[in-house]
């Protein structure tokens, strides 16, 4: 017997509720829930899954929120307690010469939570949408204070690194190697023997955010690089090539101790807070001010996009260009940079005059050790 009913005399809405009352209901939710961890538990696995620069960056802060909640599920906190806690760190910042009121401290809490809660969710211990560290909004970044250097400010540097310290070599080094290549101070640390390419003068970065490139440097530089791991004991091509006398390698301490040395026989450094990436600053200016917007975003190793838009993808500029640039900058020929019959170069390099500097740097590292 058939016990449908008559559905020819129903409208569209009729029809619509009685299939909706004729189906299933949904079948309950199966997958239990993880338990979540608490703060201490899960930052400790998180430090252990993250790169050792994600870690360095991270560590003070994950440490300072263990610290308050230490014992309390990743879960619990919310958006709000989490902008207390990142206000607390503003207004607990140690206040140095270069302070922002603080604001760096709020960012990197934010950050650090942002950092766990990316795993928790790929865990599935929450959600997207219960992230709490995503509905709290960063301080707004201010202007930098940094700027590039004047001819005559890098002079009275290069002479202070090259007359003090226990190794005006290996300064002399890291001064000359941020010049010509415009790198991050952990790109230069990243640096092992088999990231070098004598033959091309090319030397392989590894910077933030996981990016390598092959950066030109002048031949001069290249056998400084070279002759340093050889003379301090780099032998393995997978290890750091930047070394003390004694083979130990060297760590961000060196750049900071080299700056506080520097500011005090140069009090305008230690009032500017001036360190090594006023160096990229300097050389980046430099080249933007010759060769151009592309050619200087290419030097520095930016990625394309961004707020220049997909018309960088379009404009990048080749290995060829970098290091025509490099070779206006140092006086030195690359072996990459057209000759001058096939030269592209249309500017002069006069504007800035940075390469009267490099001479300099030649005659102090003539000898490095």
């Amino acid at each position: 017997m058939n016990d449908l009913p008559d559905l020819s005399n129903l409208d569209q809405n009729q029809l619509l509720r009685l299939l909706l009352e004729r189906l299933p209901a949904a079948p309950a939710e199966t997958t239990p829930k993880i338990a979540a961890p608490t703060f201490d538990e899960y930052l400790d696995k998180v430090a252990g899954a993250v790169g050792a620069g994600t870690r360095r960056a991270n560590e003070p802060y994950w440490n300072r929120i263990k610290a308050v909640w230490g014992n309390r599920r990743i879960d619990e906190p919310t958006p709000l307690e989490i902008a207390d806690l990142a206000a607390q760190a503003q207004q607990n910042a140690i206040v140095r010469s270069n302070s922002k009121g603080g604001r760096s401290a709020a960012e990197h809490v934010i950050s650090a939570l942002r950092c766990m809660y990316h795993y928790a969710v790929a865990d599935r211990i929450i959600s997207e949408a219960d992230n709490p560290a995503l509905r709290v909004s960063k301080p707004r970044r201010l202007i930098s204070n940094r700027r590039a250097l004047d001819s005559a400010s890098l002079t009275e540097i290069i002479e202070i690194t090259g007359s003090t310290g226990n190794d005006p070599d290996l300064d002399l080094l890291l001064i000359r190697f941020h010049l010509e290549t415009a790198a991050r101070r952990g790109g230069a640390l990243a640096v092992r023997p088999r990231d070098l390419d004598p033959e091309q003068s090319l030397v392989q970065l590894r910077e933030k955010g996981g990016t390598t490139r092959w950066q030109p440097v002048s031949p001069s530089l290249m056998a400084s690089l070279q002759a340093h791991g050889q003379q301090r004991f780099a032998d393995d091509p997978d290890d750091q090539l930047l070394r003390y006398r004694n083979g130990n390698p060297i760590t961000h301490r060196r750049y900071d101790n080299l700056w506080v040395r520097l500011g005090k026989h140069l009090p305008w450094i230690a009032k500017q807070n001036v360190s090594t990436h006023w160096l990229r600053y300097t050389t980046l200016t430099w080249v933007e001010r010759n060769f151009g917007q592309a050619i200087a975003r290419g030097y520095a190793g930016h990625s394309d996009g961004g707020p220049q838009g997909v018309t960088a993808i379009y404009v990048r500029p080749t290995l060829y260009e970098i290091a025509t640039a490099l070779s206006s900058l140092t006086g030195e020929h690359h072996p990459l940079a057209p000759t001058e019959t096939g030269s592209t170069q249309t500017q002069s390099p006069a504007r800035v005059p940075l390469p009267k500097i490099y001479q300099q740097i030649y005659d102090d590292a003539e000898h490095p050790s």
